[in-house]
């Protein structure tokens, strides 16, 4: 009888774990999307499922475990886990040449006694996929909220260890908090539209699976922060200092909006390995400034005397 485990993924695994959530999702794909062309559902193919490059982002930032059949991987899962006591299942996958062998359920039980202080596991999945609701509503999952695309599902453990400091279903909108302590503090579905910080010590906070859209980020000490996997659509950065900072496998979105910068100052930047095309520069200082290693201004100047002659 064969023993399922789950162990700590590493960079080494990226590819073999790759390949197999490929192969799973794209599986998925044919028996739920029949339309292929005309229907985007990135419950059934998310974002980025297909790029190694992601994969290691993953197994370096999340908590993301390999999946044994005995010794050989055949899946795997990936976790966020907030504060002491929040878990979100972000991907769970099974070489499909595996699945009906019950590997799933064994897999989120494992998670769970891999994280025993967590109370609250969510995720979401498609609406689409009629199977996954049966299985996650056998594992204690229940559904938050049901849309055209998505499903939601929560599962809460009790534990009455981790309930002292709990408070739970209150109003406390508009309250005001002045020179307060509130370090480590953890918030979990919580409503906080229209909330303001300021003048405040946020530093080493987590967030994760939150809509920020229409916020505004102002005089923000932001050094040495990561952000990853996230839509920043249409946003705008006015008088942002970026020293160092790198985008790696970065693209524009479904709309494909071009990104515009203005009197910006990058000098040594670097681009490689880009998607560069019909790319517009126009009065700036490129001195120093290479493609393929060429000097830009030697191939300006070429093409400048070839154009007189």
């Amino acid at each position: 009888m064969s023993i399922i485990t789950i162990e700590k993924a590493t960079i080494a695994d990226a590819e073999k774990l790759t390949e197999i959530k490929k192969r799973t999702f794209d599986e998925e794909a044919k028996k739920w999307l029949p339309n292929q062309d005309s229907v985007i559902d990135y419950n059934i193919q998310p974002p980025g499922y297909a790029s190694i490059e992601m994969t290691k982002y993953m197994i370096r930032e999340l908590d993301y475990f390999k999946v044994l059949n005995d010794k050989e991987v055949v899946g795997g899962i990936i976790v966020t886990i907030s504060g002491k006591t929040y878990g979100r299942i972000d991907r769970i996958f099974v070489d499909p040449n595996y699945q009906g062998k019950g590997i799933g359920s064994k897999v989120l039980n494992l998670i769970e006694f891999e994280f025993p202080n967590v109370r609250n596991w969510d995720l979401e999945t498609s609406s689409r996929q009629i199977n996954n609701h049966y299985f996650y509503e056998k594992m204690g999952y229940r559904t938050t909220y049901e849309t055209e695309d998505e499903y939601a599902y929560l599962k809460r453990i009790d534990s009455s260890s981790e309930k002292e400091n709990l408070v739970e279903n209150k109003n406390i909108s508009s309250v005001q908090y002045e020179n307060c302590d509130m370090a480590k503090m953890e918030c979990y579905r919580v409503n906080l539209e229209g909330s303001s910080y300021s003048n405040s010590n946020l530093m080493n906070i987590h967030i994760s699976n939150c809509n920020l859209s229409h916020s505004k980020f102002q005089n923000i000490n932001l050094r040495n922060s990561l952000y990853a996997d996230l839509n920043l659509s249409n946003s705008e950065m006015v008088l942002v200092t970026l020293g160092g900072v790198s985008f790696i496998d970065t693209n524009l979105g479904e709309e494909s909006k071009p990104i515009s910068f203005e009197r910006c100052d990058l000098e040594g930047s670097k681009i490689s390995n880009s998607n560069l095309r019909n790319v517009v520069i126009q009065k700036s200082d490129m001195t120093g400034m290479k493609i393929d290693n060429i000097p830009v201004e030697e191939l300006l100047e070429a093409y400048y005397q070839l154009n007189k002659k």
